[in-house]
């Protein structure tokens, strides 16, 4: 049967012609790397279609104008009085709050006059735009997102929390230090100036080092080829749980997020609880890579994985485990599994992994047609997506926290915010070969393949639906990169049963949550295959709420999915059949820049 997304036949072109083809699409694509180097990697003409599907449609809605102009006078009326009030009354409450979330004017010293009067001012014009940029008549949802977000950009930029003179901790600081605050910040931006120009790590990031600081549990690389490392982690018990866990990361940073430091490696957590684990340490590729595929990840990734544990404990399932992209690309491989009748996995466990991408939050605001052919000659230009690329987009998504407060405390302030393993973690990125990441926004996000069933492998759709082994899944609260709701959509694609998890946290925190940490609660709730679906909303007014570390709900439900007879280790490898112990953990591909 014919591919409707296949090319329609065209008369075919002589040699001379084709290239000169080539040839002009190469200029454009060269153009826009050159753009792409000024804009941070965001498409200045996916900015302008949004920009003029807002203004016309507001151009042409009198009720919009009229809504605002009213809004604006409430509002100026509003702060009128509030002035008129702190005259008299310096102590009086603010008259708007800042948004959940934006601690810029947390301080007292922003509750008193004249500080608190610009802060209002600022909250109350914020409030105001808002009320611009939504709800335009005939405006799409996706342009009205755009616009709001890059207003909200530039109004941060006016922030008086950014301005030495109109910020009373940076004056406060200033008086006690007699002006050395502003010597130790320029100290500071002409550090991270050159570490940046001479591709360093961020400061205090050297106390980190994977091997040393952080990537420490034991283990030895048991498999390599040319796109991963595969770690088997040393025992730490005497017997172990049968099925043993492989876990698999997203290829966008480096692995050792789930094997931190010792006392919040979730890796180390799980050897303690007697699991044999494995765990996926992915290529940094180059250039040289650009041809790389996404069924490359998956088979070369996923599949030779499970290829290589099958050897090392024969016979046995394997509790797979999938975080962020790394989540996508499992269930990727899980549906091609259930389709062709492989049967090698005992579970599932996804962490902040997103299955259908209707909703992928605000990272759709950088993934649209235009964007995506922007980013298409970014990457043709390298032939990879690198870290310097990406980070626009990230640091944008968090602004308040990424950009502007960091500047106000590191520059004004002249305070280093003290590193942590996190953040050095961070900064540890990984590069993305061109042909993988044009197929992962194109057939994901753009063209949602996966959720709607025609995502192919194989000549064979990779339906969700076929999965029929127990799910954990694992979404957070405040993930601004796979926001939980969007998470919670596998609900509505997998028949079978699924056990959700709501945890406190962020992208990374919120899985990075060891045990005894203090603050920690999560939500549970289960689904079982034949139960009515419920909403986002329905199950989280239904969903039992814990305090302390989900990591513990998750090693019962483990447990649970396991053979009840634990078994002793297994030998690291297996020599005899293609299998030897390369190198001690973490590896080599971990430390590639």
């Amino acid at each position: 049967m014919n591919d409707p997304r296949s090319p329609k036949p065209t008369m075919p072109a002589c040699h001379g012609e084709s290239l000169g083809l080539e040839g002009y699409r190469a200029l454009d694509r060269m153009r826009e790397a050159l753009t792409a180097a000024l804009t941070g990697g965001i498409s200045p003409s996916s900015l302008a279609l949004a920009w003029f599907d807002w203004s016309l449609h507001l151009a042409s809605a009198p009720g919009k104008r009229l809504e605002l102009a009213d809004k604006a006078v409430r509002k100026a009326a509003r702060f009128a009085a509030h002035v008129a009030a702190a005259a008299l009354h310096p102590d009086t409450p603010p008259c708007i709050e800042p948004l959940p979330g934006d601690h810029r004017f947390r301080a007292e010293a922003w509750r008193k006059p004249p500080f608190s009067l610009w802060a209002q001012a600022f909250l109350l014009q914020q409030q105001w735009w808002h009320n611009v940029t939504h709800e335009v008549p005939g405006v799409s949802p996706h342009h009205e997102a755009v616009v709001s977000f890059a207003v909200r950009q530039l109004l941060d930029i006016f922030s008086p929390s950014n301005f030495p003179l109109l910020n009373p901790e940076v004056l406060d600081k200033t008086v006690a230090t007699a002006g050395a605050n502003f010597l130790e910040g320029f100290s500071n931006f002409l550090e991270d100036v050159t570490r940046q120009a001479t591709g360093q790590p961020p400061a205090g990031a050297e106390a980190f080092q994977p091997g040393r600081d952080v990537a420490v549990t034991p283990g030895k690389v048991i498999y390599r080829n040319h796109l991963i490392e595969l770690i088997q982690y040393a025992p730490a018990t005497e017997t172990v749980l049968a099925e043993p866990v492989l876990i698999v990361p997203a290829w966008i940073m480096k692995y050792y997020i789930l094997d931190l430091s010792p006392q919040n490696s979730l890796v180390r957590y799980l050897v303690g609880q007697g699991h044999t684990v494995f765990c996926i340490s992915w290529r940094n590729p180059d250039a040289s890579d650009r041809d790389l595929s996404m069924d490359d990840y998956r088979r070369m990734g996923v599949m030779a994985a499970l290829d290589a544990i099958g050897a090392i404990v024969p016979g046995r399932k394997v509790h797979a485990v999938g975080y962020c992209l790394g989540g996508t690309l499992l269930s990727i491989a899980a549906a091609a599994m259930a389709h062709a009748g492989d049967g090698r996995l005992a579970s599932m466990t996804l962490l902040a992994a997103q299955t259908d991408f209707t909703e992928p939050g605000e990272l759709a605001l950088f993934i649209d047609h235009s964007q995506m052919h922007f980013l298409e000659s970014m990457m043709w230009n390298r032939g990879y997506l690198s870290a310097d690329q990406m980070s626009g987009a990230f640091q944008l998504l968090r602004s308040i926290d990424l950009i502007w407060s960091r500047h106000v405390r590191e520059y004004l302030m002249g305070e280093r915010t003290p590193m942590f393993d996190i953040m050095a973690w961070n900064a540890d990125s990984t590069r993305m070969p061109y042909r993988m990441h044009a197929e992962y926004l194109q057939r994901l996000y753009i063209d949602n393949e996966l959720a709607s069933g025609r995502f192919m492998i194989e000549g064979r759709p990779a339906a969700l639906q076929n999965i029929r082994v127990p799910m954990f899944v694992v979404g957070t609260e405040r993930d601004h990169v796979a926001p939980w709701r969007s998470v919670y959509k596998v609900h509505q694609l997998c028949d079978t049963d699924i056990t959700f998890v709501l945890a406190s946290g962020g992208h990374n925190v919120g899985i990075v949550s060891e045990p005894g940490r203090a603050g920690r609660h999560f939500r549970t709730g289960f689904k079982r295959a034949s139960d009515l679906y419920l909403s986002p909303d329905e199950w989280l007014a239904a969903a039992t709420v814990k305090e302390g570390s989900w990591w513990t709900e998750w090693a019962a439900w483990l447990a649970g999915q396991s053979t009840p007879e634990r078994v002793p280790p297994p030998a690291m490898g297996a020599p005899r059949k293609g299998y030897p112990p390369l190198a001690d953990a973490p590896g080599t591909y971990v430390f590639q820049r």
